[in-house]
């Protein structure tokens, strides 16, 4: 009987750390920033935030979205490439710049 318990015991340890750590692995690979902790009524509005996303010279909005506690947009930047980006949504401030 103890020939079989260490195994098995052995075997649940195992398998509860490797699921640990693949959860932990989803879920920091597909996190974004955190942009604000402040409630969505204090938020600025998709035309508000769309006014400000122009003046900072982005164009051609191909994507407009809330992505966790953040506006997140895929356009062009003012120098023509590629851009990803994270927004405040109460100040409007730029969280994180990714472009191509």
């Amino acid at each position: 009987m103890k020939k079989f318990l260490i195994p098995a015991a052995l075997a649940l340890t195992l398998a509860a750390t490797v699921g640990v750590a693949m959860t932990g692995f989803a879920t920091s690979a597909s996190a974004g920033p955190v942009c604000t902790t402040a409630p969505r009524a204090q938020w600025l509005t998709e035309a508000q935030m769309r006014e400000r996303i122009a003046r900072l010279g982005y164009t051609n909005i191909r994507v407009f979205q809330v992505s966790g506690s953040c506006y997140e947009i895929y356009a062009r930047a003012a120098n023509g490439r590629r851009a990803e980006v994270y927004f405040n949504p109460v100040t409007g401030a730029v969280v994180e710049n990714n472009e191509d």
